[in-house]
């Protein structure tokens, strides 16, 4: 029997009753409701079609036909505890193994990017015998307990930093401690980290892991100097540590011409864990650790059983296996190369039109606009300070009057991110960067202007300010 659908009213009544406060939705003052998705758009319940610029969990686009199949007719015949000898999981990890580095050979399925960071720190302290843990500033890892523990962006929240934590600075070239005119970024931010692991000695204590994500995303879509990791990894095995890899917002092909973030830091540098997650699935509960045999057999020694009743089931691994297919067929990555390129083009020359536009970075569908208030002392455009661009902040504007869904990030929030869907294309592109483009030009409008009434002045203002971006209107409407 069906089930009849709520009213929009009636959901967010029941949401708000039934469900923690601390979950939060996107657009909390007036959320969307999502009923249906295909490719990059997602559907209200009015059937009103929104361009979506937030979902890297649909890796390869929302319901996916042959995803969907595969799921469908692996849970048709077998879905079971992964206990149970299938051939599904060999498979699938022997696969994901011609996409890494020889030395990482041995696969750990779980079901989720924190259960897999979870127990990457696991395995690195079994294997180091040793605690303590550097991270970044602003990193975040995941939800668990363990991982709030070595997440900056949430335990300066809460109960504040372990003593078994040691935090380096972020190589943030933009406006980090070193930034783009040093001569040597990679190796000066290195070095920070080779500084505290020298003060981690000198009480008394000893580094089991460095945990980075590739490319820092809470962070504020950071893109890391090059040679970075190599000399971190340098200076964490000198202390008898692990690094780990964080590709659980990265991996499987967003950055375009490689197929894991770490390996924009040079074909020799190889990572000890890689933990990956959240496009795995496209939206199907998979996770994975994978790590070098040495590192798995000290985790075996410890004479403890390792299982997860889920991870690495037929279902998840036949949806896995049908991700990885799907990025080749379709090229993914190489749409992510063009298309990250023509976008990161675009916003490059609309930070020429708009001085609130402090920085463009990124590089294939992993972009971040750091919007300031101030370009010289790069003060953060906070939603406060969004005011200049209009009735409210740019983030908000994009959905209500050009059903674009994009969201933002940072230690302030000003940095606006675009990790789509890997099906995002070239007038989705366009589309986007004319948008913020007219918002951006169009700063004055009184506190009742509404999109809806006035239209033509919309495409109007289009028109007026698509020159400098390269927009072809003839194909393209703001709407």
């Amino acid at each position: 029997m069906a089930q009849e659908e709520l009213r929009k009213e009636e959901t967010l009544a029941m949401r708000n009753r039934l469900i923690g406060q601390s979950c939060k939705l996107f657009y909390s003052e007036d959320p969307v409701k999502i009923v249906r998705a295909r490719g990059q758009y997602l559907f209200d319940e009015n059937g009103k079609r929104y361009l979506d610029c937030i979902s890297n969990v649909q890796h390869v686009g929302h319901c996916h036909p042959a995803i969907t199949k595969a799921a469908a007719a692996q849970m048709d015949v077998l879905n079971t505890n992964s206990r149970f000898l299938h051939d599904n999981i060999v498979l699938y990890a022997d696969r994901l193994a011609a996409t890494l580095p020889q030395k990482l050979c041995v696969f750990y399925f779980v079901n989720s990017g924190s259960e897999a960071n979870d127990l990457a720190l696991r395995l690195a302290r079994q294997y180091t015998q040793h605690e303590d843990v550097v991270v970044l500033d602003h990193a975040y890892h995941g939800h668990l307990m363990s991982l709030i523990d070595i997440s900056p962006y949430k335990f300066r929240k809460l109960a504040g930093q372990k003593e078994w934590v040691h935090v380096a600075p972020l190589p943030d070239t933009y406006r980090g401690i070193y930034r783009e005119d040093h001569p040597n970024p990679g190796q000066a931010y290195a070095d920070t980290v080779k500084d505290l692991i020298e003060d981690v000695h000198k009480k008394g204590r000893k580094i089991s892991a460095f945990f980075a994500e590739s490319l820092p995303s809470v962070g504020g879509q950071i893109i890391l100097p090059q040679g970075y990791f190599p000399k971190v990894a340098e200076y964490v095995h000198s202390a008898g540590g692990v690094f780990v890899a964080d590709e659980v917002q990265t991996g499987f092909g967003r950055v375009g011409h490689h197929f894991w973030a770490f390996q924009l830091q040079g074909d020799d540098f190889c990572p000890d864990i890689v933990t990956m997650g959240k496009p795995m699935g496209n939206g199907h509960p998979l996770a994975c650790v994978a790590t070098t045999a040495e590192i798995a057999g000290a985790f075996t020694a410890n004479g403890v059983e390792y299982f997860n009743t889920f991870g690495g089931t037929p279902v998840s691994c036949a949806v896995g296996l049908a991700v990885l297919d799907v990025i080749v067929e379709e090229d993914l990555r190489g749409n992510a190369v063009r298309v990250g390129a023509h976008l990161k083009d675009l916003l490059t020359k609309l930070k020429a039109r708009h001085e609130i536009i402090g920085d463009v970075r990124g590089v294939g569908l992993f972009l971040g606009i750091e919007l300031v208030i101030d370009r010289e002392k790069k003060t953060p455009a906070t939603e406060a300070g969004c005011s200049v661009i209009g009735v409210c902040p740019l983030y908000i504007r994009l959905k209500e009057e050009d059903q674009i869904c994009v969201s933002t990030d940072g230690p302030w929030e000003n940095v606006l991110k675009f990790k789509p869907p890997m099906c995002f294309g070239m007038e989705n592109a366009e589309l986007v960067v004319q948008c913020i483009d007219r918002i951006l030009t169009v700063k004055h409008l009184p506190d009742n202007y509404n999109s809806r009434t006035h239209s033509q002045k919309l495409l109007k203002y289009c028109s007026l300010t698509s020159s400098g971006v390269g927009v072809t209107l003839s194909k393209l409407s703001c709407r």
